[in-house]
């Protein structure tokens, strides 16, 4: 199978020559194989795992996302990924990069607030006029 692998602001990933792949469902664990029937499916948060042909496991912590599979190719879209092939990496490795983001949120909502906040000031001098 192909996989490719998109973030909202990029690809993550390109690949050819996949065996199998394991994504995280709503209803539980969703594997999918070369011959399976075309399908979609709406991604939750965890463990995305696919094989390649040489046998060798990859293993990517994914956000919450869609998979559409048609023919022998599977589109994966999802808001953010990190990959790994051991688990225990992998996992320090998302706890980094959620503090990460919860850094950058933090400065963003204040950059907005000091915009809104200016907006009203300068609303209120022109009412007053």
């Amino acid at each position: 199978m192909n996989l490719r692998i998109l973030l909202p602001y990029r690809i993550f990933a390109e690949l050819k020559g996949i065996k199998r792949i394991v994504a995280e469902t709503l209803q539980g664990s969703f594997g999918l194989l070369p011959n399976r029937l075309d399908c979609t499916a709406a991604l939750v948060p965890g463990i995305l795992t696919y094989e390649t042909e040489t046998g060798k496991v990859i293993y990517i912590a994914t956000d919450e996302g869609i998979l559409v599979k048609a023919g022998q190719d599977v589109l994966i879209s999802v808001r953010n990924a990190v990959e790994g092939t051991d688990l225990s990496d992998l996992h320090k490795r998302v706890i980094q990069d959620f503090e990460n983001l919860d850094e950058q949120e933090k400065k963003v909502r204040s950059a907005s607030a000091k915009l809104e906040l200016g907006f009203i000031r300068r609303f209120e001098e022109f009412r007053k006029k």
